[in-house]
């Protein structure tokens, strides 16, 4: 573990407990490539929901992707999403407890204007923004609007990166910047009004390059990987590569929870959404990813756990086994948070913070007591 304490924000990490979030159905179809899942529509009307009801129950943030193309298939998965900067202030506004974390993508927008649209949610917020910082890396994403860099590689990406977030980070504090770089030029570059606190930063770089990125310049990061053992090598590594800068980094990973009130019942469901399955969405998928057409449809690691339907790791049981399986997760991996996805929000929400939340808070108090949002 770091020696190093992280920077506050007013979540549990900061005296030792567990960050415990949602990620919000932007997009329509959510987290499920399936016909036989709950219909989510992505709608602000849904989401709107979500927040309040991640509010009531106790949860600690709300985060929203960003997408620009979807993976269609039968179900037109992700065809149709929000935007998530607009979207998250407009929840700011419908909540006052959970903290707000909107997606930009490097690529796509200028730093001196994310500066302030960032200062703007952290007004409308009150302090409680935060940026999921993304480089991008799906190429037809972009190239449909012309926005793809060429000659810009996976590395080059996160240096480009770099002086993104070295500029907003100076127009959050200096009255004027005035930077030469490689991808970005600033003069006399002023931003007002200035976030009362820095947003919170988090992103999810698990290469070399990206783990190094998020040692030097982030909060937090997203760690991939469905089992303790491998969460605690990543998370390990994570926080020993920011420890080496002086700095403490806290390492979240993401979690799709199945209820049933029986463990057969829960992987019964599971099981349903699998036969669902949408190949067609698989596929767009798989060409975002930027796998070759003529590999599409071979079965290797991949495409078997893809077709579980799942698009993240996932717990399928009653609240008991939840509470075991994230229990365990939580004391082997050493990790500091979690982002939640469910099949259905309405539900899930709810019922993870009756029987779930305060267990978990319970287990994990932190070094000194963290106010519920309860």
């Amino acid at each position: 573990m770091s020696d190093f304490a992280p920077t506050p924000f007013d979540i549990p990490s900061d005296a030792g407990g567990k960050d415990l979030g949602i990620f919000l159905p932007i997009a329509n179809g959510g987290w499920i490539l399936s016909k036989n899942k709950p219909e989510l529509d992505g709608s602000y009307a849904y989401n709107r929901q979500c927040a309040v009801l991640a509010e009531e129950a106790g949860f600690d943030f709300v985060m929203s992707m960003s997408k620009f193309r979807g993976y269609g298939g039968e179900t037109h998965h992700w065809d149709s999403s929000l935007d998530p900067v607009v979207l998250m202030a407009a929840l700011s506004e419908v909540t006052s407890k959970v903290k707000c974390w909107t997606t930009v993508h490097t690529i796509l927008q200028n730093p001196a204007v994310v500066a302030k649209m960032l200062a703007t949610l952290d007004q409308v917020s009150n302090g409680r923004s935060g940026l999921n910082v993304v480089t991008g890396s799906y190429k037809g994403e972009f190239s449909q609007m012309g926005a793809w860099p060429e000659g810009v590689d996976h590395d080059a990406r996160y240096d480009l990166a770099q002086e993104w977030i070295t500029a907003i980070k100076r127009l959050w504090k200096e009255d004027s910047v005035t930077m030469d770089g490689k991808y970005f030029q600033l003069e006399d570059c002023q931003s007002w009004p200035k976030p009362e606190k820095r947003p919170f930063l988090v992103c999810a770089g698990s290469s070399q390059r990206g783990m190094r990125f998020t040692s030097e310049e982030m909060d937090a990061i997203f760690l991939s990987g469905a089992e303790p053992e491998e969460l605690a090598r990543a998370s390990h590594e994570a926080k020993a590569d920011a420890a080496s800068l002086g700095r403490y980094v806290r390492t979240y990973s993401m979690m799709t929870v199945v209820f049933g009130d029986t463990d057969e019942e829960a992987e019964a469901t599971a099981k349903h959404y699998a036969e669902g399955f949408d190949e067609g969405a698989l596929h767009g998928m798989m060409r975002a990813y930027g796998f070759l057409d003529a590999e599409i449809g071979k079965e290797n690691a991949f495409t078997k756990k893809a077709r579980s339907s799942f698009m993240a790791a996932y717990v399928a049981g009653s609240s008991q086994t939840v509470i075991d399986k994230l229990t365990e997760l939580f004391s082997v991996a050493e990790t500091d948070g979690l982002m939640l996805i469910f099949p259905d929000y309405m539900t899930g929400i709810p019922k993870f913070g009756r029987e779930v939340l305060p267990v978990l808070r319970e287990r994990f108090p932190g070094k000194v007591k963290v106010g519920n949002h309860g």
